[in-house]
């Protein structure tokens, strides 16, 4: 009988595969540390480097629909990476490629159902978000309490984000006014001269409230910046609705790059904060200033803001919360022995256990290959550990106190501001008075690093 003529659907493109998508991180985070001073890439810088659009990277990492293989192409090509063709795959209309012969054979291939790459925030709606009771509940109390000040703190990668799209998604449900300030998005220029960034400060919070800013009407700098910026905000903002105000600092740590504007700024809120105690319009102001740890021992911490209000620091996983992140990512792990492996590796860091979870999820390794991997040269936390290299070496009088943690096998007692500093850091977690290396995976990597340095 003569062969039936193939019949194929149509391919709607390709996704990265789990191999690909590994390696085109690797490749971007090599870059990013040899060409790049350490610091990483946003995806407007991406889109600038490969000419490609951010939707159109946006669609490549998240793995949700297909984009075409010259795409792939010249994106890898960008950071001197060959594309494989193990390194993606095509998807067809319907999901489905049939193709028959003499003997009927028909063949069925479904898209992996992969989750996203987790870079970032986890989004309001995802099923992977797991609550830090009693956190949560805390702060929800809190943000109903007049004239309340809240900081949310913890080095890099801890969920401080993903907590603040709740608490403000709360805030909503309340019938709140809110604002989400990113120090992120204010010009450099701005933060030179507190005169500046104060008006931009103040313009800023009256866009995002809907309002036209008037700053010019408002201003007076013959009274002093600080006083005509409290003024602006209890006439101008507060007075404009009796409905409470969250406003939410976030990434407050770029401030510290500016000890002087910072120093005077913080000042200001806490003077915002001792008159919500007797001004009714101050008492709907409810304050959350949310930063990263890794630079605030730079400040003089006796005259910030860092010693009013509820402090919110996040702590790691349990492993309870792991065992039950992992359930979700649709792994079946015996209670008890997967979860207490990679915790021995990462502790219950939430960003590296998302990431290795990420990894086993779409099967692109095991877990015994991944903490093998991991311990021999970095495996899929490299671009991570590269990081927190690059702090370390900014810091060199901390250099040799970190040396002896990660290769002494027992918790040492240090000294104090070194501990202070290592802890801001992220590098390590207190036993009782004494320290340690935070996991496993720093006491191997940098041990290595920093034997080819001292």
């Amino acid at each position: 009988m003569a062969l039936k003529q193939n019949t194929t659907k149509r391919r709607r493109g390709a996704l990265l595969s789990p191999k690909g998508l590994q390696r085109l991180q690797e490749a971007i985070s090599s870059w990013e540390i040899i060409e790049n001073q350490g610091q990483r890439l946003t995806l407007e810088d991406l889109s600038e480097h490969t000419k490609l659009s951010a939707k159109t990277l946006s669609r490549l990492w998240s793995a949700s629909k297909g984009v075409d293989q010259k795409t792939l192409k010249l994106c890898f090509n960008t950071f001197n990476l060959e594309l494989h063709e193990e390194d993606y795959i095509f998807l067809m209309e319907d999901f489905e490629t049939k193709i028959s012969d003499s003997n009927s054979i028909c063949l069925r291939t479904e898209s992996p159902v992969w989750r996203s790459y987790p870079d970032g925030p986890v989004p309001l709606d995802s099923y992977l978000y797991i609550e830090r009771q009693p956190i949560e509940e805390l702060m929800y109390r809190e943000v109903t309490q007049p004239g309340c000040v809240m900081r949310i703190f913890a080095p890099g990668q801890m969920g401080k984000t993903s907590l603040i799209l709740r608490l403000l998604s709360f805030a909503d449900t309340k019938g709140y006014r809110t604002i989400n300030l990113s120090f992120s998005q204010i010009d450099a220029y701005c933060l030179t001269d507190l005169n500046k960034f104060l008006r931009s400060f103040c313009s800023q919070i009256a866009i995002k409230l809907g309002i036209a800013p008037n700053i010019s009407e408002h201003w007076d700098e013959d009274v002093g910046y600080k006083l005509t910026c409290s003024l602006y905000f209890q006439y101008y903002i507060l007075k404009e609705s009796d409905k409470p105000l969250v406003l939410v600092l976030s990434e407050v740590e770029r401030f510290f790059e500016y000890p002087h504007i910072a120093q005077e700024f913080f000042a200001l809120l806490r003077c915002w904060y001792e008159e919500s105690r007797q001004n009714n319009l101050w008492k709907n102001l409810r304050l959350v200033v949310a930063y990263s740890t890794e630079q605030y021992f730079c400040l003089d911490i006796n005259n910030s803001l860092f010693n009013i209000g509820l402090p919110i620091r996040l702590q790691e996983f349990t492993q309870q919360q792991v065992e039950e992140l992992a359930r979700r990512y649709g792994l079946s792990w015996t209670a008890g022995k997967e979860s207490a492996q990679l915790i021995s590796l990462v502790g219950g860091h939430p960003a590296l256990i998302q990431l290795a979870l990420y990894y086993l999820h779409s099967g692109a390794t095991t877990l015994l290959d991944l903490i093998k991997e991991a311990i021999a040269n970095g495996g899929i936390y490299r671009y991570h550990l590269q990081q927190y290299w690059v702090k370390l070496l900014a810091n060199p009088g901390l250099i040799r106190t970190y040396t002896e943690l990660v290769t002494t096998k027992e918790s040492l007692v240090i000294d104090p501001i070194h501990a202070y500093k290592l802890e801001s850091l992220g590098l390590i977690t207190f036993d009782g008075d004494r320290v340690l290396p935070r996991c496993q995976l720093y006491r191997t990597y940098f041990a290595k690093q920093l034997a080819t340095i001292v």
